[in-house]
């Protein structure tokens, strides 16, 4: 048996290409959008793949398995869960799929693929348990998906605090409870191999190890050891969930009603930024992918932040809404990884992209540009003293770490959510922007900018405000 865990680093997402090499066929488990770079994978490994499958509808980026059925490969997909959430671009079509339940089994080659429902993080989750008939009759691994991470498991907010779904919560973590309760009962040598490791925002505490068994999970996962009654395990696991980014109810709506095809990966030129100019409409966004001190120096008017690092397209999916044409800022060796990531979460109107030595140069020839002031705690707090009716502290941070202590009078947004709460801001004010160390904040001030707001930008440890 071949197998090959493929990650994504900003999203830290998993994807998995298993392969029975007797008969050179393969499977892709939980494929992104982009599949063409699957395809080239098992081709460097002699494989073809003949299916693709996933455990669950997505909320943190774009599946593939649409693109895979647009080109006749069968795919798999879960069909437990309620009405509200079946695969509904699956239901009554041409492609060649195979709707699965509990207990359902499927081969590939020489490999089987057993259901498991592990309902809780959605309600339609499905894990698998993987066999190779080869070497023995019984299962070696799991693929959990976003049931059971290293450390953690899958968060059961998402339909209520991302989706909209209300009063969902409380009892998607009761399910939760249940599938851990017979995850308990598999055994203990089997491997685990996840859907997501740390970085992800599919769990609050996912461990940086790619990979672990059963049995060490149902020992040490914090989560799991939580489940001793249901009640603990209930407000454990709803106990501190970061904010989900606005984006994911976006994804959890396409994937459930089918992303759009892909014919292409967007081959975006490179402008100057005059033109850039020129052809921007009051739709298009300006997506600088710079440093934050470079952005605030200087910045094309109205230009959104998201530098190029690993929330890259968390941020990008977070400030710009699905059909809005885009313009980027970016090195030049950035720029196809960076197409990728857009369209890994819907963002596909690329338009072009002028390097930071064109947007540099264009500025020194007296192009259009503004800055953003860059202060410290310092600064703000004698600001706010001298003129307290002129300023407001915006914190960005998440929830827990306002809760763990705060400027007083500051207002709290997840930087996260920020773009859907800009009008409870007040606009006659400058508001002073701060975050822990300064990098959720730089990127906020500069959508804080684009909104209109007057804002300062704090670049300080948040340990210093709080003695203001």
């Amino acid at each position: 048996m071949f197998f090959k865990q493929i990650k994504e680093d900003k999203l830290a997402q998993y994807s998995y290409l298993i392969g029975c090499q007797q008969t050179g066929e393969a499977i892709i488990i939980d494929p992104m959008r982009d599949i063409d770079r699957y395809e080239k994978q098992a081709r460097q490994e002699r494989l073809k793949i003949v299916a693709a499958a996933e455990t669950h509808i997505h909320a943190d980026y774009l599946s593939g398995l649409r693109q895979f059925a647009e080109n006749g490969i069968k795919v798999y997909a879960s069909d437990e869960g309620d009405e509200n959430w079946k695969y509904e671009w699956l239901q009554d079509s041409s492609y060649n799929c195979e709707l699965v339940k509990d207990g359902d089994t499927f081969n590939i080659g020489n490999i089987s693929f057993n259901i498991l429902f592990t309902p809780g993080h959605t309600p339609e989750h499905i894990s698998f348990l993987v066999t190779d008939n080869a070497a023995t009759d019984k299962p070696m691994g799991i693929l959990s998906g976003d049931f059971v991470f290293v450390g953690d498991v899958g968060r059961p907010d998402l339909l209520e605090s991302a989706a909209g779904q209300k009063g969902s919560m409380e009892s998607s973590a009761h399910t939760l409870f249940n599938s851990v309760e017979k995850f308990k009962d598999l055994p203990d040598y089997l491997q685990l191999w996840p859907g997501h490791g740390s970085g992800s925002a599919c769990g609050k505490a996912l461990g940086a190890v790619p990979e672990s068994t059963v049995g060490y999970e149902q020992r040490f996962n914090p989560a799991i050891r939580a489940a001793k009654s249901r009640q603990q395990f209930v407000e454990n696991i709803l106990d501190g969930q970061p904010e989900p980014p606005l984006y994911f109810a976006r994804m959890k709506k396409q994937n459930k009603k089918g992303p759009a095809v892909l014919n292409k990966i967007p081959a975006p030129s490179k402008i100057s930024p005059e033109k850039m100019l020129r052809q921007a409409t009051s739709n298009t966004v300006i997506l600088d992918a710079r440093d934050p001190i470079s952005f605030m120096q200087q910045h094309i008017p109205g230009a959104l932040l998201s530098t190029y690092n690993k929330n890259f397209n968390t941020i990008a999916g977070s400030y710009i809404n699905e059909g809005q044409p885009i313009y980027l800022i970016i090195d030049e060796e950035n720029v196809n990884e960076a197409v990728r990531d857009l369209i890994r979460i819907g963002l596909d109107d690329i338009k072009g992209y002028a390097t930071p030595a064109d947007l540099q140069s264009y500025f020194e020839s007296g192009g259009q540009h503004e800055s953003i002031d860059i202060i410290n705690f310092d600064e703000a707090g004698q600001n706010k003293a001298e003129r307290p009716e002129h300023y407001q502290f915006v914190d960005v941070r998440k929830l827990t770490e306002w809760e763990s202590g705060h400027i007083d009078e500051a207002k709290h947004i997840a930087h996260t959510r920020l773009a859907n709460h800009t009008d409870e801001l007040p606009k006659e004010k400058t508001l002073l922007v701060h975050c822990a160390i300064g990098g959720r904040a730089a990127v906020a001030a500069a959508l804080l900018a684009n909104k209109g707001f007057n804002v300062r930008f704090i670049k300080d440890h948040i340990s210093k405000g709080l003695a203001i």
